[in-house]
């Protein structure tokens, strides 16, 4: 992908993270981990109409953010890690200017666990 079409996509899922539902669902469908949730248990957990939650859905998947999988009738939605990879990447990619101590902090404020 050359360097304008990554910054168009990055700017598409950047957009869709700026609403606060979406960002809360992205959040949420992380959390979840290659499990995901059902679209009806996300809208309920969201607290958010389905017919509101599909919409904010195909956004977050238009943006390469989450993934949907027909089963049976129901659609199951999950982070896609990938896409979250790409756009982490994306703003770190300059971040250090070939001083590294200057991002070494950077994963200090994550609290990744172990599922037991």
């Amino acid at each position: 992908m050359d360097e304008l079409t990554t910054q168009v996509w990055a700017v598409d899922a950047l957009g869709a993270l700026a609403h606060e539902t979406r960002l809360s669902v992205f959040r949420m469908l992380v959390k979840a981990g290659p499990d995901g949730h059902v679209a009806g248990a996300i809208a309920e957990r969201a607290g958010v109409p389905p017919s509101t939650m599909s919409h904010h859905l195909a956004t977050l998947e238009r943006a390469g953010l989450v993934q949907s999988e027909r089963e049976s009738r129901l659609i199951h939605y999950r982070a896609d890690f990938a896409g979250m990879r790409r756009l982490l990447t994306f703003l770190m990619q300059d971040c250090c200017q070939g001083a590294p101590e200057m991002c070494s902090d950077l994963m200090t404020g994550l609290h990744c666990e172990t599922a037991s």
